[in-house]
């Protein structure tokens, strides 16, 4: 199975792109190295477990912020609005797997997803969980996740079995140790992490375009002050830092995989001030738009 950095590239509802796997066996395995490329906001109906290798990341869940270190592992369940970046000083380099829960679950009327899969799909309480040795289970979670990835990764004689035993491991230890009684998000919670995908959706639809915190917040039908508030409370950001960081994540994909003139790209992104692109570019990468396509090329 080819691995590759995860570009968490999104359709108009921020939901990702990427198919991962094959319809066949809908798994897929991502090496990635955070001092490069954070991982963007995102969701996807499947499920997501990551294992940090070297270095510190901080992993996003919906309004929750985790430091994940060397050694320690993370869960993120369907549907929740997440992102990865390294700690601040700290370079940091992960594997991750993307995988439907069907590669477990088999067909919805089977015992494997009626008594495991779909009680962990509903469990609000377990929207995330950050494996950090907290509890003596965490040791075999975390091997799961390691035989699950390095099976696809190095594609042994029927690794499809090995993957999918070490993943069925994961979703029973999960399941078994993190009863849907635990705290769930509030109501307020689940409703503000709604809208901001609402507007992400509006922004991941009109970036290039001239716009504003007015318009994002009218796309939900919420105030400016709403707006606002349920930014900065889901994400950590403000509607319009959103906008201008994802502008600058596609320019940079952009100035990566095409030959399209620099001033076009920013233009396209939204930058419509050459001298203004070419200063946030260089704040946010440390080079200039030319030189980091010199530096992808390479």
């Amino acid at each position: 199975m080819a691995l590759s950095p995860c570009s968490a590239r999104t359709d108009a509802q921020g939901r990702e792109l990427a198919q991962h796997g094959t319809a066949q066996f809908p798994i897929a395995c991502y090496q990635d190295d955070l001092t490069k490329n954070p991982v963007p906001w995102h969701w996807h109906t499947e499920l997501e477990i990551l294992m940090v290798l070297e270095g510190t990341a901080v992993v996003a869940a919906g309004t929750e912020r985790f430091t994940v270190g060397r050694g320690e592992g993370f869960f993120i369940n369907s549907g929740v609005l997440h992102a990865v970046w390294e700690q601040e000083g700290a370079e940091c380099r992960f594997h991750s797997a993307v995988f439907h829960p069907r590669l477990v679950g088999g067909g919805f009327g089977s015992v494997f997803w009626r008594d495991y899969v779909d009680p962990l799909l509903g469990n609000t309480a377990l929207k995330r969980l950050h494996l950090d040795h907290t509890e003596a289970w965490h040791r075999e979670a975390l091997q799961a996740i390691h035989d699950a990835w390095t099976a696809c990764a190095d594609e042994p004689s029927g690794y499809e079995f090995q993957a999918r035993s070490a993943l069925s491991q994961l979703i029973f230890l999960l399941t078994s140790r993190c009863p849907a009684s635990e705290k769930a998000p509030s109501k307020k919670a689940l409703r503000d992490e709604a809208r901001v995908k609402t507007m992400i959706q509006y922004i991941h639809e009109n970036y290039g375009e001239e716009i504003g915190t007015a318009a994002i917040a009218g796309s939900a039908a919420v105030s400016e002050s709403e707006c606002l508030r349920c930014f900065r409370s889901t994400i950590d950001t403000t509607p319009m830092q959103y906008v201008k960081e994802f502008r600058l994540q596609r320019a940079a994909e952009l100035l990566a995989s095409t030959q399209q003139g620099i001033a076009e790209i920013g233009a396209q992104c939204g930058f419509l001030d050459a001298s203004y692109f070419t200063k946030v570019f260089r704040e946010r990468e440390g080079c200039s738009p030319s030189e980091y396509r010199r530096r992808t090329d390479t």
